[in-house]
């Protein structure tokens, strides 16, 4: 088994769950940076992080990293590097790039070179006069930042916040994976009553229902790397196997989900049947102040409308005073909000505990966390 240097990248502001993530499932992270958290793996790390990974975007391979001030250095760099290790005679390649702060700005100009470096590289290797590109697929990305080049290969393939499961969406959905990191930042525990009172097409709630059962976010989608003969079949089949076996099929979990609309709730349903959850959560037509919250030490997560057309202000404000009013009637309880709205405390008329900075797409939102007590300890 090879050891490799992996990147997980992120959405700015989730790096630290991505760390959490990725230590609790056996991996040696070696950095932490904006957006991308460093690890090592042998094969089967690759598919299990993949499999695994909530709060994640993509899984990349390292290939290698240099400074290059010319066109020159990137060629002759890129030519340097150990290719064929990873993408075989047939591999079917493509190179996407991005620029930061370098002086090969260029980012066509870079891609194009490093596709004929790496052409070059796989020739002279395989001792051949041309590659047919007819076998699985391989994106590599050329990243500079500051002059530095960091060459990686996608492993994900489609990003991993596509878990599936979404076959029914309503307007401004989260994503699934800033959901997740919503769950995993909160202080909730499968043992404990959530709820989501803005549920939409129920992206929270699901991610919670995967979370308390222990299911693997990505145990029914593909992944680019699960084609390659450098992992190969036996060690997806093996990590898969582990993923199905750990799968609580025990636990009880209490997830409620309402909504005003009927249309999100069916999406809602849709979408947790799909994902393998409906029975796990509770789905209901109603508006928040009239939800029943008919228990002690319950977790609110919401992700309520944030207001962004215009004319929407007096509507948003007087939204969150009344969210404000209704959940201070509920002492015992957590209370997890996000949204863009910039004078939200103000609003809603209570300082939260934390927040943090996160963004939804490209959006910047600010989670708020509110904590309540904590629950008695069950003798």
């Amino acid at each position: 088994m090879g050891n490799y240097e992996l990147i997980a990248t992120s959405t700015f502001g989730l790096e630290a769950v991505v760390k959490r993530e990725l230590i609790g499932l056996g991996f040696k992270v070696t950095k932490t940076e904006n957006g991308k958290v460093t690890f090592l793996s042998d094969e089967a790390g690759i598919a299990r992080a993949n499999l695994w990974l909530r709060s994640s975007d993509r899984v990349l391979l390292k290939v290698g990293e240099f400074k290059a001030f010319t066109f020159d250095e990137l060629f002759d760099k890129t030519n340097a590097l150990d290719w064929t290790s990873i993408i075989p005679s047939d591999g079917k390649f493509t190179v996407n790039g991005k620029s930061v702060k370098s002086k090969l700005f260029s980012i066509s100009d870079c891609q194009r070179i490093v596709k004929k470096s790496i052409v070059e590289n796989m020739k002279k290797q395989y001792k051949v006069d041309w590659l047919e590109e007819t076998g699985a697929d391989y994106t590599v990305l050329v990243s500079l930042l500051n002059d530095v080049a960091t060459l990686t290969i996608d492993t994900s393939g489609t990003p991993l916040h596509k878990r599936g499961y979404r076959v029914e969406t309503v307007l401004a959905p989260i994503k699934e994976t800033l959901a997740a990191a919503m769950v995993l930042l909160s202080y909730w525990s499968k043992d404990r009553v959530l709820y989501d009172v803005f549920c939409g097409s129920g992206t929270i709630p699901i991610e919670a229902a995967l979370i308390g059962r222990n299911i693997a976010p990505g145990l029914y989608r593909d992944f680019a790397s699960k084609h390659w003969g450098m992992i190969g079949e036996d060690v997806w089949k093996s990590e898969i196997k582990d993923a199905l076996k750990a799968i609580d099929q025990e636990i009880e979990l209490e997830i409620y989900a309402s909504d005003i609309s009927q249309k999100s709730i069916e999406a809602a349903k849709e979408n947790a049947e799909e994902a393998g959850v409906l029975d796990d959560i509770t789905f209901t037509k109603s508006d928040f102040k009239f939800a029943n919250y008919a228990h002690d030490y319950g977790v609110i997560i919401s992700n309520p409308p944030y207001g962004e057309r215009i004319g929407e202000d007096d509507e948003i404000k007087k939204l969150y005073k009344d969210m404000g009013f209704r959940f201070s009637k509920l002492p015992t309880w957590s209370k997890y909000i996000i949204t863009s709205f910039e004078a939200f405390e103000d609003v809603y008329r209570h300082k939260a505990d934390r927040q943090r900075v996160l963004y939804n797409g490209k959006i910047k939102t600010r989670y708020y966390q509110y904590y309540g007590p904590r629950p008695p300890k069950v003798e």
